[in-house]
């Protein structure tokens, strides 16, 4: 039995072969424009932060008492590899850390358990005890990040401009999320003197307890009717400064109005936790991030057409400026890329034309666009994105590529000047030269497969 020659059937069935040509390539465009581009590609992060506030207590009596239970609990995590504590006075941080063999589409509902199983020993924990908190998003990366700068206006009206500016960024296509960064909160501080506290025979805590009583939400009742039940509402709550500096203080038989006796004032988080300047100025940022699979130069043209309609709505003296801009990075790499394709076919078709001729040249320039076509409808079917580890193996796929061109051709030109027709010269190539070419493209690939199959964050 003769065995498959696919030179020689492509030879035979010209038509068909030409045909497929044609739908190849045009896929492949179509493919090309549809991918989804982004810097690097979507991995998933095995690792969660969680942490426990208990203000007041010693680093022992957070490792003791809280670490300890968490982490006792989170041993019966599947795929756990392991639980990293940290204590210091008043807080605990926990590290999970799933093995690298985890699933990644396992990951999200490992995390839910993680949260389940906290929440089931919540009761056992001390009380007074703040969260526990979870984070397992702080891999999220930004595609565009912005800094809105205002000259005469508080960070709170810079906050609420910001605010209108996030929900407008939301709206916009392949926009997952808006974060607002370096936002202060506004806090109302009671200071007060203690010597003149000590002179009216006050102490701090009493003014706790007073602040605290007056603005304690407590059910009223109810009262049923025939129609109706109308709920009772105590009122008193604190609606702002005036409200707090009127709080009674009581003391001695004697009551002590609160503004009497210290000063009430509005201001910000004091110290700050977080300050972002830009230009010298105090500042808010706004980080954009992308869906997965999107074409973020799409999202980054896209942005750029909505920050232009946000900006001219915008009251004068307030500035926006855009401080990373990843869409623009990933376009560099896309050009990159094909200037790197462009300088390869142009050294084959110059060297082909050089030393074959321009008929033979011209085969073997058309051989690596056509290649490359196949390679983006594979790529479009799968769901893989344009990005640096793609674009990397293509460049180094182009050199495998046109060597294999250049010798399938050169052995056919061969053969055909030693007197042998189209037919038996094209499949005397598939004869000598599939095999060898094969082998030595395997060989090559083989060099990527323990990166490429590693069980591990790299892999």
């Amino acid at each position: 039995m003769q065995r498959l020659n696919l030179s020689e059937w492509a030879i035979t069935h010209r038509a068909l072969v030409l045909f497929m040509i044609l739908l190849l390539s045009a896929a492949g465009t179509y493919s090309y424009f549809n991918l989804g581009r982004a810097e690097d590609p979507s991995f998933t992060i095995k690792v969660m932060v969680v942490n426990a506030q208990w203000p007041g207590a010693t680093a022992t009596e957070m490792q003791t008492q809280v670490a300890d239970k968490i982490e006792k609990k989170l041993q019966e995590l599947p795929y756990l590899d392991r639980v990293e504590s940290y204590s210091q006075p008043g807080v605990s941080f926990i590290r999970v850390i799933l093995s690298d063999r985890t699933p990644p589409a396992k990951v999200k509902d490992l995390w839910y358990q993680v949260r389940k199983k906290i929440g089931d020993i919540r009761g056992s924990l001390p009380g007074g005890i703040i969260g526990p908190n979870f984070n397992d998003e702080y891999g999220d990366v930004y595609s565009a990040l912005y800094m809105l700068t205002a000259d005469g206006l508080t960070l709170a009206e810079l906050k609420s401009r910001a605010e209108d500016i996030r929900q407008r960024l939301l709206r916009v296509p392949d926009v997952n999320k808006v974060d607002i960064i370096g936002e202060r909160p506004e806090r109302i501080f009671i200071e007060f003197s203690h010597t003149k506290l000590a002179t009216l025979g006050l102490t701090p805590q009493q003014i706790f307890e007073s602040v605290t009583k007056q603005n304690a939400i407590t059910a009223g009742g109810s009262v049923d009717t025939a129609s109706d039940r109308i709920n009772l509402r105590v009122t008193g709550a604190f609606a702002g400064v005036e409200a707090i500096t009127a709080v009674p203080v009581q003391a001695n038989g004697q009551v002590f109005r609160l503004g009497d006796i210290a000063t009430v004032k509005r201001g910000y988080e004091d110290p700050p936790s977080f300050l972002i300047r830009t230009g010298g100025k105090p500042a808010l940022g706004l980080g954009v991030s992308m869906q997965d699979g999107a074409n973020i130069v799409t999202l980054g043209e896209n942005l750029k057409t909505a920050m232009r309609a946000i900006t001219l709505e915008l009251p004068l003296g307030i500035e926006i400026t855009q401080i990373a801009d990843q869409p623009q990075i990933v376009e560099h790499s896309v050009s990159d890329f094909l200037r790197s394709f462009a300088e390869a076919l142009a050294i084959v078709l110059a060297v082909s034309l050089l030393s074959l001729g321009w008929r033979t040249g011209i085969v073997v320039a058309l051989s690596v666009p056509l290649v490359l076509a196949i390679v983006f409808v594979v790529m479009y079917a799968w769901g893989m994105d344009l990005h640096r580890i793609t674009l990397g193996a293509l460049i180094i796929a182009l050199g495998l590529l046109v060597d294999d061109a250049i010798i399938a051709i050169e052995m056919m030109v061969v053969k055909m000047e030693q007197g042998w027709d189209r037919t038996s010269a094209a499949a005397a190539a598939w004869d000598i030269t599939a095999f060898p070419m094969l082998t030595g493209t395997l060989v090559t690939a083989a060099g990527f497969i323990p990166v490429g199959f590693a069980k591990s964050s790299s892999g």
